[in-house]
């Protein structure tokens, strides 16, 4: 079995708490009924691209968990699935595209399609189809609340996550800048 290295850890720790204070303090109610325009899929594309998808998915589902414990009405296990699905495909997306370090115009075009594939899958299949299935709810509603979340968590991606990305490409060494000219 693999082990995580001990940065990998902490970051999931602090991934899954930065997840939850953005999504239970930093959330906009939508026009939409149980649906919140919020910016933590930003961290958490950030930190899947840089920890990987194991890191992304279990920050996704720790940080999602929590917040629904913390409104008191459950955990709505179909919406936590899809977060830690979403931190999954991202971290996937940034391994094959090799979107570590700096980051140019490409790279910033192939994080926003990827994560907006991730999140229409997320948020337009997996938590409606878990939601029917589990919960027993109406495709309608879950239509327009794939719709609300998934748009509103494309854009906060794009700009957060785009953000954090070039924020920490900054701090990058260029390859051969240590080295004698």
């Amino acid at each position: 079995m693999k082990k995580f290295p001990v940065k990998t850890i902490v970051a999931i720790g602090i991934g899954a708490a930065l997840f939850f204070v953005l999504g239970r303090f930093v959330a906009i109610p939508s026009p939409v009924p149980n649906t919140n325009i919020t910016v933590q899929y930003g961290l958490l594309a950030f930190m899947s691209v840089v920890f990987g998808p194991i890191a992304g998915a279990l920050i996704g589902l720790i940080g999602h968990a929590l917040i629904d414990f913390s409104y008191g009405w459950g955990i709505w296990w179909s919406w936590v699935i899809a977060s830690g699905a979403f931190g999954f495909l991202v971290g996937l997306a940034g391994k094959a595209l090799k979107l570590r370090g700096r980051l140019n115009g490409k790279g910033i075009l192939k994080f926003n399609i990827a994560q907006i594939i991730s999140h229409l899958i997320c948020w337009m299949a997996v938590a409606p189809v878990l939601d029917v299935y589990m919960m027993g709810e109406p495709w309608d509603k879950l239509i327009v609340q794939g719709l609300m979340a998934g748009a509103g968590n494309a854009v906060t991606t794009a700009i957060v996550g785009t953000l954090l990305l070039l924020a920490y490409g900054a701090t990058q060494t260029k390859a051969g800048s240590l080295s004698k000219e």
